[in-house]
């Protein structure tokens, strides 16, 4: 689940999450979705918040699954389809969608482990998880780590290979698109 204290930043910050934020790395977030075995119909933007990443998707069957209310309320006003929940205990069928994402969210889940077991359960054979993060061995991932810390988030990052690790835990192929300080591990469901 998330933390109780991620929640209510987020649900207070919701208004100003866009302006505040940077935008989706598309290419990256493209190149971790091209390695799934089959087409990308239904995908799940988990941690998803004001719906970024799932605006930039060629999904025709997008949803947005965030914790926080107010979040939602925003990616409900630009049309997206939302639902509320943790990644932890994702309200979703098993082997029901083709991909899940997970951008700038996973190091707000407290369950970490339970969110990408979750991912994996709910994908396909064929499908993908792809996770954007942001790299805590960087000088910058450090500087980020400690700002979150100080605004009140009980945020823990990864460096790409702790997370290509936990996500070949879970039984996917785990690999490494792209590097630096946002980075992205996907893994198949074979």
């Amino acid at each position: 689940m998330h933390t109780p204290g991620d929640v209510a930043l987020f649900e207070r910050a919701a208004r100003y999450y866009e302006r505040l934020s940077p935008a989706t790395n598309e290419r990256a977030l493209r190149a971790g979705l091209a390695l799934a075995d089959r087409e990308i119909e239904r995908a799940l933007d988990v941690g998803g918040g004001t719906g970024r990443a799932a605006r930039v998707l060629d999904s025709p069957k997008c949803v947005v699954v965030d914790a926080a209310a107010e979040m939602l309320a925003e990616a409900r006003r630009v049309g997206l389809d939302c639902v509320r929940g943790d990644g932890a205990t994702l309200p979703v069928a098993d082997d029901s969608v083709d991909a899940v994402v997970i951008v700038d969210a996973l190091h707000h889940i407290s369950d970490r482990a339970g969110a990408l077991a979750e991912a994996e359960r709910v994908l396909r054979p064929g499908g993908v998880v792809v996770c954007r993060e942001f790299n805590r061995a960087t000088v910058r991932g450090q500087a980020l780590a400690a700002g979150e810390h100080i605004v009140g988030f009980d945020s823990e990052f990864f460096t790409p290979e702790e997370l290509a690790r936990a996500v070949e835990r879970t039984g996917l192929d785990a690999a490494i698109p792209d590097r630096g300080f946002g980075f992205t591990v996907a893994g198949v469901k074979r």
